[in-house]
């Protein structure tokens, strides 16, 4: 058996954890992250459980650098309000990290390049 292959449980366990931290941010308003719009594309979840690693879609990109330092600056809070969600799913509540998605910028820029 491959080793990158998630579990049916760890899938489970992303899925929930998309839900619930795309509606944390969702309920924090675009102003909280200066105007920029942040939607959750995905999440990784170690095969403990003990981590997720939660990738995040930004528009507009320019927006992309200071909205991640608001989410690092703000992740043990919003790990607090996940953590108050799936607490009766969930023994332990996983470390978060945020990433960048950038497949977005990667979609304007084939589009982009299909124009000329």
């Amino acid at each position: 058996m491959e080793k990158n292959i998630e579990s049916t449980r760890q899938l489970k366990v992303a899925k929930e954890l998309q839900k619930h931290i795309a509606e944390i941010i969702r309920s924090k308003g675009m102003a909280a992250f200066g105007g920029a719009l942040v939607s959750v594309s995905g999440v990784k979840v170690s095969p403990d459980l003990s981590v997720a690693k939660i990738y995040v879609s930004i528009f507009p990109s320019e927006k992309a650098e200071a909205v991640m330092q608001t989410l690092e600056e703000n992740s043990k809070a919003l790990r607090g309000e996940l953590g108050n969600k799936v607490a009766k799913q969930l023994r332990i509540v996983p470390e978060i990290a945020f990433y960048l998605d950038s497949s977005l910028d990667y979609v304007e820029h084939i589009e982009e390049l299909l124009k000329k």
